[in-house]
């Protein structure tokens, strides 16, 4: 029970040759970011999602509240029990009730892994700045899309390979490898179903396959510059 959560938790958190040539990295990039409204998801301060995870032959409703720049508190109802996950700025924490009703220290690989997945900007944005390098690997085949292959190295070295439509710039896959239980584990995120909200467009559907499984993100709300009471991020008393 405790690989699944955590696998779970990995999942839920987690863009090419003749015209690679012709453009640069950061000219991809460039389009991409006009094309999902990128400077009008970096205006927004606040995040409300709903959305349900369907996994195992379960449907899971998945709740997150995210405040910029890395507080967050996401919710994950497993069989009528509430699972958590938060970071109020200083201290992360974590509530897994089928292993102890108490809250647990959230440190280390599974709080980097659950900030990647409330960082709504994303990790190509401001890549050289946050100290990563990109690198624009040619083009590729991805399910029948032409899409440009962006090889994105963290200054941690870890590496994530980004997908992205040639014609749409949008993101159609991401492949990524995740620590879990100090074994590294292949992850592969397809994005789907795109849509427009208030100017951002966004993936509405996202299916993710490791080797425990795969599991399908559906988006159900999604709501920008929400008021959270910074109290809910702090973590409970025993």
């Amino acid at each position: 029970m405790k690989k699944s959560v955590i696998t779970l938790f990995a999942i839920i958190i987690i863009a090419f040759v003749n015209l690679a040539q012709a453009q640069s990295v950061d000219e991809v990039l460039a389009k991409h970011f006009k094309a999902v409204g990128q400077d009008k998801l970096v205006a927004v301060q606040s995040f409300y999602i709903k959305s349900k995870i369907s996994m195992m032959g379960m449907e899971m409703p998945l709740e997150m509240k995210i405040k910029k720049p890395d507080i967050f508190l996401i919710t994950t109802t497993v069989n009528g029990q509430n699972m958590i996950q938060a970071f109020d700025g200083q201290k992360g924490w974590m509530i897994i009730p089928m292993m102890s009703p108490d809250p647990q220290e959230l440190s280390g690989a599974q709080l980097s892994q659950a900030r990647e997945q409330v960082n709504m900007e994303g990790e190509l944005y401001n890549y050289k700045e946050k100290g990563s390098s990109a690198e624009l690997g040619g083009k590729v085949n991805v399910d029948g899309i032409e899409c440009f292959r962006i090889k994105l190295t963290n200054k941690d070295e870890s590496t994530k390979d980004y997908f992205i439509d040639a014609n749409t710039y949008l993101i159609t896959k991401v492949k990524a490898k995740v620590s879990q239980q100090g074994q590294s584990v292949d992850i592969e995120q397809v994005m789907g179903d795109y849509k427009t909200i208030d100017g951002i467009t966004m993936a509405m559907k996202i299916e993710s396959k490791s080797p425990m499984g795969t599991a399908l993100i559906t988006m159900e709300e999604v709501k920008f510059n929400e008021k959270f009471d910074d109290a809910i991020f702090k973590q409970p008393a025993k």
